[in-house]
């Protein structure tokens, strides 16, 4: 057995999480030079507003600039602090999601779940607090990661619930966490976007969802 001494000791991350942690990156620099005032506006303007998705609902009307929110929210974050922890998630998870997935089915993963988390959030709450931050997006991906432990689990015969401790873990840390700072809407969105994640990943996972059929059965 050989190997080759310049290699590095870290596997790279796919190119589709490096591009998505850019775009997160440069969002937040872009902040930082040129002050809050800019990232007050840009989450005013690229958030998920509610009373605009209401409007659309009542008026049957979809307008560009208010759909666009649904993919754009999840860039824009609340200070430094926000972004540092979204981009751990999105590293840490989508470097094991990248590695067995297409770079589509992360996308599809990725902005299926900020869309879906941003529904559910607009259906569920009649608020005029703004959804940003990428949260629910990468709640998807823990919803892919949850799902690759569930298949293998299902086929070592292992107890599949086991696959649920991370998010059981986050959950109920954001559940105190609410509960010490006066309630969280958000956690909504967050919650969805990983049920999101989990069941996209049926669809777009190695194989289809056939293959994955299959080995649930035989487990």
């Amino acid at each position: 057995m050989t190997s080759d001494p310049n290699a590095s000791p870290f596997n790279p991350l796919p190119p589709i999480v490096v591009a998505l942690a850019v775009l997160i990156v440069g969002v937040e620099v872009l902040f930082q030079l040129r002050g809050d005032g800019l990232r007050l506006e840009w989450i005013e303007r690229w958030g998920f507003y509610e009373p605009m998705f209401d409007w659309m609902i009542e008026n049957r009307q979809f307008r560009w600039e208010f759909l666009v929110r649904f993919v754009s929210y999840p860039f824009v974050h609340g200070n430094m602090t926000h972004t540092l922890f979204v981009l751990v998630f999105l590293l840490a998870l989508g470097k094991l999601v990248g590695e067995l997935f297409h770079a589509a089915a992360v996308l599809v993963i990725f902005f299926g779940s900020a869309i879906v988390g941003a529904l559910v959030f607009g259906l569920v709450w009649d608020t005029r607090a703004v959804l940003f931050g990428g949260y629910p997006a990468v709640y998807g991906l823990i919803g892919s990661y949850s799902f690759l432990l569930w298949v293998k689990l299902t086929g070592s015969g292992e107890n599949r619930l086991m696959a649920f401790r991370l998010i059981a873990f986050l959950m109920g840390i954001q559940l105190i966490w609410s509960l010490f700072s006066g309630g969280n809407k958000e956690w909504v969105a967050d919650l969805s976007g990983f049920a999101a994640g989990f069941c996209l990943s049926f669809l777009v996972a190695p194989g289809g969802f056939g293959k994955v059929l299959e080995l649930v059965r035989r487990g």
